[in-house]
């Protein structure tokens, strides 16, 4: 398996384009010709990773955080990230990040952490909300199946894993050239009556102006009747999970279970000591902003990491639990990401190891 094609099977289930915008996911450091020896999964990429990989001999590392993310003003051997970045170039290894879109998969990064405490009945704490365009266009009869041809073979029309998504319905067109018009069908001054179906389909946002030239290059008609319209709906993904604890928890028992759980020194929690938990919502990483949203989905408890002083006023005055697991709790993803790699490759294509780097990479030390 080249890079490309790991590439191409991790944004088949985990799409790059599904990350933030502001977002560096993808192949960081790399060359998509190379072929993998082997894969360690990290949550960073520092400088003890990058040697664990050449121990081990592998020439690949996907890592949650991306490495290329602040302005990188010089890469220098001496210190910082450019003595990191100049070590994978150096060792010919391949560095991929999968950060949000990860985050935002309804099997990442949110999912593996709900797993670890145990949660059931797991749904999105806030599904994306994605827009999409419905297509319509009118054409002759004779030109139909080539014009579904040419939309199909350019990628529109398709929804998850079905293509050549049409719906046609006949009528009857009607039309009269004049002037300057050089008519496909019909004769100057003439009312013309044409068999046409009303071709609709549907597009990604992404696809209006692929799909618009399309309909002009194509279409017999020196000007075609289309029409896009607008629509949204709620995608398959998004941030977060919440879910429900199998027993009802005091939040002392619930603190003690999630640092059993993540194996975790010590968290930090605001609210009411006094509360009974059982619907929990998680979001990995720095998650402040959604509390509100959890506490209105019915949850007991807000879980994320990163929170500041403020915020946690803020949510202790408005009745909102928050426990913070820090940002480290997301290394969850090493383990996790490579049994999804596992479960996305063919048997064919497992011919390398995959393993979850064992270097800790908190910054933090627990006094």
């Amino acid at each position: 398996m080249t890079i490309g094609e790991l590439l191409k099977t991790i944004n088949t289930h985990v799409p790059f384009n599904t990350a933030e915008s502001w977002d560096n996911v993808g192949l960081l450091i790399g060359d998509k010709a190379n072929k993998v020896t082997g894969i360690l999964t990290a949550l960073d990429c520092t400088e003890e990773v990058v040697d664990e990989a050449l121990n081990k001999g592998y020439n690949t590392i996907i890592c949650h955080h991306p490495l290329i993310f602040k302005g990188i003003k010089n890469i220098t051997q001496q210190e910082g990230y450019g003595l990191i970045i100049r070590k994978l170039i150096k060792h010919d290894i391949n560095l991929i990040a999968l950060h949000t879109n990860l985050d935002v998969y309804p099997k990442g990064v949110n999912a593996m952490l709900s797993d670890k405490l145990g949660l059931e009945k797991q749904q999105i704490l806030n599904p994306e909300i994605i827009s999409y365009y419905k297509v319509q266009v009118f054409i002759p009869e004779e030109n139909l199946n080539d014009f579904k041809d040419v939309l199909s073979e350019a990628g529109v029309a398709q929804e998850g894993g079905y293509r050549y998504c049409f719906f046609e319905s006949l009528g009857i067109g009607q039309f009269k050239p004049v002037d300057n018009a050089d008519p496909h069908i019909g004769e100057k001054g003439q009312i013309s009556h044409v068999q046409e179906y009303k071709l609709e389909f549907m597009i990604d946002h992404t696809q209006k102006t692929l799909t618009q030239d399309l309909i002009i290059q194509h279409h017999p008609y020196e000007t075609p009747v289309y029409d896009f319209i607008e629509l949204t709906k709620q995608a398959n993904y998004g941030l977060g999970m919440i879910g429900k604890l199998n027993e009802v928890m005091t939040v002392e028992k619930f603190v003690s279970h999630v640092k059993e759980r993540l194996k975790m020194p010590s968290v930090r929690f605001s609210g009411d000591l006094n509360a009974n938990i059982e619907t929990v919502a998680i979001v990995g990483g720095s998650g402040i902003g959604f509390e509100y949203t959890a506490s209105h989905k019915g949850a007991d408890i807000f879980v994320t990491g990163d929170i500041k002083h403020h915020d946690a006023l803020d949510a202790k005055i408005a009745g909102v639990n928050l426990l913070d697991i820090n940002h480290y709790s997301e290394y969850v993803m090493r383990e996790g990401l490579c049994q999804l790699l596992e479960d996305w490759m063919n048997e064919d294509d497992k011919i390398f190891n995959i393993e979850a780097s064992e270097i800790n990479t908190d910054p933090f030390e627990y006094l």
